[in-house]
């Protein structure tokens, strides 16, 4: 979980009869699954890269920052999923509530507001003027000396002639070995009386939380592609995948085959021996 930042404890909605109480909304479900599963609204941001913004306001039955219904509806799945909910009926209550389903016409913009970012304006860029000023500067230095040399080598072809220069001789490139899967040599290097974790993203990024069996946080925070940490702990270690679908796991030496979904949130505990989920 992130420091310092737990979830939010809503305040106590009032007191309302049966016969006037409306159904669950969409923004209320997404909040109470997302309390029910620990995270908070930085979790949920980090793991599903919708902006805080547009999660506290979607939480809030305000869907008018998400630009238009179809980028409303994208938000609502991603969210849905980050919390372990069914987007579907969300979905289908979501256009049920404005109008059939019939979505509103809305202007070109990316899908996700989480990637886009708007820059400021700013005054005439002078520091740039002077990076171009001076590379035409050195390009035309460049020129005149190239000039210069073709001029030195044309006084060489009307006099004697030059020596052959040598040919360079080719240099050979390793080729790149990739690296072998873990082995049996491999797992019975892992410490037989620790367990040790290792979680690596090579094909997306994804937020991840680790503790140890005192409870103590041994990281918290966004595993970027191509990163991969390694936890260990002499009893057993806790694991938090804000996106398990994009993530690799190695445990005492042994790679995990679990098909997780993209976006799917997964809590995990492991100890010593044999990897099994706890």
């Amino acid at each position: 979980m992130s420091i310092g930042n737990s979830p939010e404890d809503e305040r106590p909605f009032e007191d309302v009869s049966e016969e006037d109480r409306p159904s669950v909304s969409v923004g209320r479900a997404l909040r109470q699954a997302r309390i029910a599963a620990g995270l908070t609204v930085d979790d949920v941001s980090t793991a599903t890269r919708v902006r805080i913004a547009i999660v506290h306001a979607i939480e809030a039955d305000d869907f008018t920052p998400c630009g238009g219904d179809v980028y409303a509806r994208g938000h609502i799945r991603t969210l849905a999923r980050a919390v372990d909910l069914d987007p579907a009926p969300l979905i289908a209550q979501y256009e049920a509530e404005r109008g059939g389903g019939r979505p509103a016409p809305t202007p070109a913009a990316p899908l996700f507001e989480a990637e886009r970012i708007r820059p400021e304006r700013r005054g005439p860029n002078w520091t740039a003027a002077m990076v171009a000023a001076i590379v035409v500067v050195i390009g035309f230095v460049g020129f005149t000396m190239v000039k210069g040399d073709d001029g030195g080598k044309a006084n060489v072809a009307d006099g004697a002639e030059p020596t052959e220069s040598a040919s360079p001789t080719p240099t050979s490139q390793k080729p790149v070995v990739p690296e072998p899967e873990p082995s049996d040599s491999a797992i019975a290097a892992a410490p037989q009386d620790k367990v040790t974790v290792q979680v690596s993203a090579p094909d997306g990024r994804s937020w991840i939380s680790a503790k140890d069996h005192n409870g103590r946080l041994l990281f918290d925070g966004l595993l970027k592609q191509g990163e991969s940490r390694t936890f260990q702990d002499s009893t057993k270690v806790n694991l938090v995948l804000g996106d398990a679908g994009a993530i690799d796991l190695f445990v005492n030496g042994k790679k995990i085959e679990d098909d997780w979904q993209p976006g799917a949130v997964e809590r995990l505990t492991y100890t010593k021996g044999d990897p099994q989920a706890g």
